[in-house]
């Protein structure tokens, strides 16, 4: 079993900055992958960016340039700049290791 816990959502405005965590317990040495998805208000959950432990990383084209992802061992981070509306949306860790998991969720808020 594999727990993932985050932290860093919230509001911001237009054009601000935020940080996502997500520290990864428990069966850890399964894990190679790392990363974020969200899901919008009646949208489907879709990958925002990944990691593996070797640092290779992979961002969705809508936030290229804008989100960074990178890893301290097993804790992912998201620094996400010039936020928009648009990305209004919880954000989920996620590692699959086996099976698939996510974290619990974090909501970003982004207004206008």
């Amino acid at each position: 079993q594999v727990q993932l816990v985050e932290s860093g959502g919230g509001l911001v405005q237009a054009g601000g900055s935020l940080r996502l965590s997500c520290a990864a317990s428990g069966t850890i040495f399964r894990i190679n992958t790392m990363g974020w998805y969200r899901q919008a208000p009646g949208k489907q959950r879709g990958l925002v960016a990944s990691i593996t432990s070797g640092g290779t990383t992979n961002y969705a084209d809508s936030v290229k340039g804008r989100f960074t992802i990178s890893r301290d061992k097993n804790t992912v981070y998201l620094q996400m700049n010039s936020l928009k509306p648009d990305d209004t949306a919880v954000y989920y860790c996620w590692a699959p290791a086996g099976s698939i998991y996510w974290g619990q969720g974090t909501q970003v808020t982004v207004s206008s």
